[in-house]
């Protein structure tokens, strides 16, 4: 009866290793309290996209009907999960008058809205974890309707998901115990404008200001990875912070999320990542940044970027590990300790 039973182990192995390298769905310890990673739901972020990304948007340009239309769908997604606005705040806006968008660059922009969300800590509510993303994009161009789905809808689909489950938390009695700022930007495709504007007037001090998540297109796979998506690039997280560098490699090896890919981590990269989404802003307020990104593929910035290409199986575990990250350094016992001073 024994070489039967090998001979069906090998082809067993033999299968699962010749399968393609994709994301593996995570699962999470239910047995824990604490650990609501499972609150990242893969259905929920499809529907979100759907929306966010569709036709009806118009391209989400800064300023643009479109673009506030997308904003109200997102403040009802967090009415609905009862996640309110943030403490100080008199509704779910800052608003961004045109005068500031077009004082670099005037590209005629109209007023605009960074949209916040809010879940207060238990232990340190004065401390802030920022989790953000642009929800903006580039518009109707020559006549054609450039969705974002990647840049950035899945970014926004992605924090709305981890403010649900911080949320969830919360509502079980087991919240943060940093308060989370969850931080929709507008602007970003024209200069980084709404997250320069909040560092420039921030809600809460700077100084309370524990670190920045910010998430930047984490729906696809880019020519570097063409036989799996299962990994992340990360950016900035050891520029200004040992601690924040050692909490993502260690989330990530304790939930055995993805692979950690560092390429575009060199501050000499020609690409300059580093400096071209809204973490940067928070960055050189010497404020620990962290950058989850897919890399750039061939519909980056054209009509074809679109919902019907995004691998929701990458997009669900990248939004978990944003979340394990940000739950991470929100219930740490010690803020996030500033080490390095250079972000050039």
């Amino acid at each position: 009866m024994k070489k039967p039973i090998v001979l069906l182990l090998f082809i067993f192995l033999f299968i699962n290793c010749s399968s393609p390298k994709n994301v593996v769905a995570v699962k999470s310890d239910n047995h824990s309290k604490n650990n609501y990673i499972d609150g990242v739901s893969r259905e929920s972020l499809k529907q979100n996209l759907e929306i966010i990304a569709s036709d009806e948007m118009e391209g989400r340009d800064t300023g643009s009907e479109g673009q506030k239309k997308a904003g109200r769908y997102i403040i009802d997604f967090y009415k609905k999960h009862g996640v309110g606005f943030p403490k100080g705040a008199t509704d779910y806006y800052q608003h961004i008058p045109a005068a500031y968008l077009n004082a670099k660059r005037n590209k005629n922009l109209p007023d605009s809205e960074n949209i916040w969300a809010f879940i207060e800590g238990s232990e340190k509510p004065e401390e802030i974890v920022v989790v953000s993303a642009h929800y903006d994009h580039i518009g109707i161009k020559n006549g054609q309707i450039n969705n974002g789905a990647d840049d950035d809808g899945s970014g926004t689909v992605a924090i709305m998901e981890i403010a649900a489950a911080f949320q969830k938390a919360k509502n079980e009695g087991h919240g943060p115990k940093r308060s989370i700022l969850i931080l929709h930007v507008t602007g970003e495709e024209h200069g980084l404008h709404g997250s320069r504007y909040y560092t420039e007037n921030p809600l809460f001090p700077l100084a309370n200001t524990v670190a920045d998540v910010n998430i930047d297109m984490i729906g696809r796979r880019d020519p570097f990875h063409e036989n799996t998506n299962n990994y992340v690039y990360l950016i900035g997280s050891d520029y200004l912070s040992t601690d924040l560098y050692n909490v993502c490699e260690e989330v990530n090896a304790k939930n055995k999320f993805l692979t950690i890919d560092y390429k575009y981590n060199d501050k000499s990269d020609p690409n300059r990542y580093y400096y071209r989404s809204d973490h940067y802003n928070f960055a050189k307020n010497g404020i620990p940044v962290v950058f989850l990104y897919n890399g750039e593929h061939a519909d980056y910035h054209r009509p074809t970027d679109d919902v019907s290409k995004i691998e929701f199986d990458a997009l669900t575990t990248r939004t978990k590990y944003a979340f394990a990250i940000a739950w991470e350094i929100a219930n740490r016992a010690n803020r996030l300790v500033v080490d390095k001073s250079d972000t050039k």
